[in-house]
């Protein structure tokens, strides 16, 4: 039971400080990004494993966190102010190609974030080719191109 009271309490940690770090960190993992997430999945090891290594514990403890993960995504369909608080919303960035500024700021993307998703998705140059930017629940940005019908 230890293990499992363990996984709970590392999983609720895990998820509140990435909901605090923001979903743009999972989105655009960068070298810094990915060497911070395999110190945090050592530091998570040790904590959920302690000193007993064994297969039958490690087994345990990812059964534990899937059950826990399913749980979330449960109760988050099931209460959806609850799935909004765990996951956020898709965000709107720009609109009919004015960037909403405050909202950027509050995410931390810039501009040039943006401009990168539209050459990426639809070889846009500028940000009035843009009709909408969105920043989606994945962490990733959505572009509308201008002059699409709705």
């Amino acid at each position: 039971m230890d293990l499992i009271l363990r996984a709970l309490a590392v999983y609720v940690i895990l998820i509140l400080l990435f909901r605090i770090v923001g979903k743009r960190s999972l989105a655009q993992v960068t070298t810094f990004d990915f060497v911070l997430l395999l110190v945090v999945g050592e530091a998570t090891q040790q904590a959920l494993l302690g000193d007993d290594f064994s297969v039958t514990t490690a087994g345990i403890v990812i059964a534990a966190l899937l059950c826990l993960d399913r749980l979330a995504d449960y109760l988050g369909f099931r209460w959806p102010k609850l799935g909004r608080a765990l996951e956020s919303m898709p965000l709107i960035l720009l609109d009919d190609g004015t960037p909403l500024h405050d909202r950027m700021r509050r995410v931390h993307i810039t501009e040039e974030d943006i401009l990168t998703a539209a050459r990426e998705l639809h070889g846009i140059e500028r940000m009035d080719q843009i009709k909408f930017a969105v920043l989606e629940r994945s962490g990733g940005i959505s572009i509308i191109p201008a002059g699409r019908e709705a």
